[in-house]
This record gives C-alpha cells, structure tokens and sequence, in this order.
C-alpha cells in the first residue's frame, strides 16, 4: 500500500474521531496527515513525511485551533450556570445569621447565602441575589 493512501486513511481516521469529541484537536492531525500526503505524493520519504506531518499538526494545535476555539465559542453575552441567577428573587430556607451563613432556596436548589450588609435575614423571606463567590451567595432582602 502506498504511503499516500496511508496517510489519506489516518486524516480520514482523524476527521472520525473529531467528530465524535468535538473539541476541535483531532482534526489538527487530520490537517498535518493532508499535507504528509502531499509530501508523499511528491516523492519524499518517510522521515520527511513523518516530520511534516509533527511540523504541520503541530503549528494546526498551537495557531489554528485557538483562533476557531475562540470564534466557534464566543460568548454572546448570556449568562450562563450560577451566574444567570444573579440579579433573580430566592426564599430563605434556613435563616442567615448576623456576620454569618444561612440557605436560600431558587430553582428547585438550596445555596449558601450570606448577606450583603452582614445582617439577619429570617426564614421565609424573599431576597435578591446580588453578587457569588463560588457557590456562596451574596443576597440583600427585598
């Protein structure tokens, strides 16, 4: 089998396997297994092939797939996970004591909370989520 077909079945191969992860890292080898078909096709050996096919993948990881990370995964200004909770209404589950912690139910889950201006917040009262450190809660009550 020659060489070329070789290196046609390992991008093939590569291509498979991105689209099955999708984390646009694979593919790098598939575009370093193209141009070592080139290199094949144009008589070089297979160190030369072999180096081509590093260089090539290489330069596709550390240049080309940030750059397509970056435009395929921009952020369009939603807010997502704990931070889309900010600025939304919660009930109080378990009082928040003076300088201290409490519970606030939102969404079916129960957080940490903690006051903003350090105050007792009682059981069963509405509050803002203002602010999150980790998965502690800021709220100040409404």
């Amino acid at each position: 089998m020659s060489m070329h077909l070789i290196w046609i079945i390992a991008a093939i191969g590569f291509l498979v396997i991105e689209l099955i992860a999708g984390n646009f890292f694979m593919i790098c080898f598939s575009i370093g297994a193209i141009f070592s078909i080139f290199a094949s096709l144009l008589g070089f050996g297979l160190t030369v092939q072999v180096i081509v096919f590093a260089v090539f993948s290489a330069a596709s990881i550390f240049f080309l797939r940030p750059i397509t990370l970056k435009y395929l995964h921009r952020n369009k200004g939603r807010k997502s996970n704990a931070d889309a909770m900010i600025g939304r209404n919660g009930k109080v589950v378990e009082t928040i004591v003076n300088n201290g912690y409490g519970r606030v139910a939102l969404d079916g889950d129960v957080w940490k909370a903690q006051s903003i201006d350090s105050q007792e917040i009682s059981k069963d009262q509405i509050v803002e989520i203002i602010d999150r450190k980790s998965t502690i809660i800021i709220v100040k009550q409404i």
